[in-house]
């Protein structure tokens, strides 16, 4: 029983499983050109094997991350954890894409299942005042993730074949289910009434917003487009209203943003969740048709942005708990924008490849300084009760900036193209690599590139100005009962 109650026991085998999820956001956007090839696709239809998986992992997140303060975050971790391993192995035997498609949804689901509750459990687990060194552990793994997802894919792909992406979850759900049956601890359920009006709107509203915006550019945003994303916002405005007037238990607590750190951490969560989106894209279609990259070879440009992330989060979270809250993330934002003009600079024909790699580290230090910070600083003062909507609600506005930002950038890069006289082509979301371009026209599809660039790095700017409005947390004495063992644990460690 001790070491069910060791709190970084069970964040060990927490982070396996959401170690799987990051992988597997990352992973797919290599394999997609030889998915389109196999199962003779196009690239609409490859692009919902992305928008499928992001559609229905936003979607439920406010819903799910309730759902583990009713039934247990443990318990539906391990139902998330089931219904995405078993998802994988139906992604991978696919023989169409339709299929693909349909899986990759329901496996978006397990994610969403699973997402809230790493978060939960070191809320409710970790005290406060040590809960830094926790989120940076959770960091780092994210840092890990999206080294080793490219490369990864990169490998499965060209030796076993873009199957194998799905099917090496597998193997790793099963041990990751069977360490969190062992390590998790089953922590008390708070009895929670359903707010079905709740769950009904946000679900709506959620859904209309996000597939407008997933699907803008492929329908040139036509007037259907901005229809649907009005109608999203007016059921979302309609929902924030109910749960105002909702005198029992509302899906979403506004009282959670009463507190001014949880309400400017989400702003904060959502901006990089967009500029992280944005960025990645003009960088790989810069690396791989200007600098005629392979994929594998792309994302080990990125390596050091990821090694980066992985060796100092679990530093700076630690450290970061001692310091003010504003201090470490508003380095971080800072210094994240400044590596994303950097990459504009450099992103020209014939650039060293050096200064891109330089800039690379910078950015991975700056993760360093803003993913544990920020989620700290979000749950600090969350009481016990609230930890599975705190996290739902923290998740939900990360994955809708992470639309919002891939909707944006490929937009902006398109029109960025038309605007250096290349023609309005479509961009596809993790699409890419399709191949080199014709010299000739190296020079305005990089400047097309670079000018899209200061999207993410502009948006970051946001981030700045949201952190460094954070002010003191009061005193710790926030932990419940079930939390003083997990406390005296975390102490000895």
């Amino acid at each position: 029983m001790s070491t069910q109650r060791n709190p970084w026991l069970a964040l060990f085998a927490l982070v396996v499983g959401f170690f799987m999820i990051l992988l597997d956001m990352t992973i797919v956007a290599v394999a997609n050109p030889a998915i389109m090839t196999d199962l003779q696709a196009d690239i609409s239809q490859v692009i919902w094997v992305t928008s499928a998986y992001l559609l229905t992992y936003a979607v439920p997140l406010l819903v799910t991350g309730r759902l583990g303060d009713r039934f247990g975050p443990k318990n539906i971790y391990l139902v998330g954890l089931a219904v995405f391993t078993g998802a994988s192995l139906w992604c991978g035997l696919s023989g169409s894409v339709e299929m693909l498609i349909a899986a990759r949804g329901v496996q978006g689901l397990g994610a969403a299942l699973m997402t809230p509750q790493t978060m939960a459990v070191i809320t409710r687990t970790f005290p406060p005042d040590r809960r830094g060194a926790a989120m940076g552990l959770w960091g780092g793994v994210a840092g890990l993730a999206t080294l080793v997802g490219p490369i990864l894919g990169g490998v499965l792909v060209d030796g076993l074949g873009w199957e194998w992406i799905f099917f090496v979850n597998v193997p790793v759900g099963i041990v990751a289910f069977a360490l969190a049956m062992w390590l998790v601890p089953a922590l008390p359920t708070h009895e929670h009434k359903f707010d079905i009006p709740g769950v009904v709107l946000s679900g709506i509203g959620l859904f209309l917003l996000v597939f407008g915006i997933q699907e803008g550019n492929a329908y040139d945003w036509s007037p259907r487009i901005w229809l649907m994303i009005g109608a999203g916002l007016a059921v979302l405005v309609v929902f924030v209203v109910n749960q105002a007037r909702n005198s029992g238990e509302p899906l979403l607590p506004l009282t959670l943003f009463k507190d001014r750190n949880f309400a400017l951490s989400s702003v904060a969560i959502a901006a990089m969740g967009a500029a992280v989106t944005s960025l990645m894209v003009p960088a790989y279609f810069y690396l791989q048709a200007v600098r005629e990259m392979s994929p594998t070879r792309s994302a080990l440009v990125f390596a050091p942005m990821a090694i980066v992330t992985g060796v100092f989060a679990p530093v700076i979270g630690k450290f970061s708990d001692k310091l003010h809250p504003r201090l470490v993330p508003t380095i971080g934002f800072t210094l994240f924008a400044a590596s994303g003009f950097w990459f504009a600079s450099v992103m020209t024909p014939d650039s060293s490849m050096v200064w891109f790699l330089i800039a690379a580290g910078l950015a991975g230090f700056a993760n360093a300084c803003i993913w544990a910070p920020l989620a700290s600083t979000a749950t600090h003062n969350l009481p016990v009760q609230l930890a599975g909507a705190g996290a739902g609600v923290y998740n939900t506005t990360r994955q809708v900036g992470s639309v919002l930002g891939s909707a944006a950038i490929s937009a902006l890069i398109a029109a960025r193209m038309t605007a250096n006289g290349l023609g309005g082509g479509k961009v596809a979301e993790g699409g890419a690599g399709q191949g080199a371009i014709p010299e000739f026209i190296k020079d305005p599809f990089s400047s097309a590139l670079s000018e899209s660039m200061l999207l993410p790095a502009g948006i970051l700017v946001i981030g700045v100005i949201a952190s460094a409005l954070f002010i003191r947390h009061g005193r710790s004495g926030t932990a419940g009962p079930q939390d003083e063992p997990a406390k005296a644990d975390t102490l000895a460690a």
